[in-house]
């Protein structure tokens, strides 16, 4: 079995996983992209898997299901209609033989859903948890996204971290602003910039070099918390700490 990024749009990642000559798609904003792919590697749609409700990420859903006859598996809550399976937290999908256990993470938006295979040690976060970054509040409270990333900075170390966006270089010079004196977000920067100019994707990263990098997971740590002191009252949480971050983050 493999995992290959599809790029879409300017900076998407829609995720086929493949077994001989079946594949099953992961968020897929645009179909056109995916079904060439498909026909250049011979591979039959089985089964289309959606993370949360925008159209960069549903957009193909429905040309790619009635090209192939495949179902749609995705957020319970979705206002998105093309849904077949709805699945709800703790829910379990097999995709070729593998057991992949569904985690709400709302923030993002509130039907948002990830994908975890332990014995694969795979995730798909859709927007939730970025390379080095967090999605966007367009839905959700700082609560219900904090809570969102802590669940998913619990999870094994190795666990790969496949996430729908390229946005790697742009969260880095963020966190170095936060974290200017962090040697493993220095070297991580220079390795991503050089993958990035080999025209590389930079993900899928781990829970580990996240936990290590990226400040939306850093919230405790006391250089990422002077670093918006300013903003916070006496006695702030590690929610509000977020918050701070992410308000710094969406005018940076």
């Amino acid at each position: 079995m493999r995992i290959d990024p599809v790029p879409a749009f300017r900076d998407n990642y829609i995720w086929l996983i493949e077994r001989g000559d079946r594949a099953v798609v992961v968020d897929p904003g645009d179909a056109e992209p995916v079904l060439q792919f498909l026909r250049e590697k011979k591979l039959t749609l089985d089964t289309i898997v959606v993370t949360h409700h925008h159209a960069d990420h549903v957009g193909g859903v429905a040309a790619l299901a009635q090209a192939y006859g495949a179902p749609v598996v995705g957020p319970a809550n979705s206002p998105f209609a093309g849904i077949g399976r709805a699945l709800a937290d703790n829910d379990r999908v097999t995709l070729f033989g593998h057991e992949f256990r569904v985690l709400t993470v709302p923030g993002h938006t509130l039907d948002h859903i990830a994908y975890w295979s332990p014995d694969l040690a795979v995730l798909f976060c859709g927007d939730t948890l970025f390379a080095c970054g967090c999605g966007r509040l367009f839905e959700g409270t700082p609560e219900q996204m904090h809570a969102s990333l802590e669940r998913l900075s619990r999870l094994p170390d190795p666990t790969l971290v496949y996430c729908a966006h390229e946005y790697t270089l742009a969260n880095l010079r963020f966190a170095r602003a936060v974290e200017p004196a962090n040697v493993a977000l220095q070297h991580r920067q220079e390795r991503c910039v050089l993958q990035r100019e080999r025209v590389e994707a930079t993900v899928p990263s781990t829970v580990a070099e996240e936990k290590a990098t990226n400040p939306f997971l850093r919230c405790a740590e006391q250089d990422v918390r002077a670093a918006v002191r300013q903003k916070l009252s006496p006695g702030a949480d590690a929610v509000a700490v977020f918050a701070a971050i992410r308000a710094w983050k969406d005018v940076f």
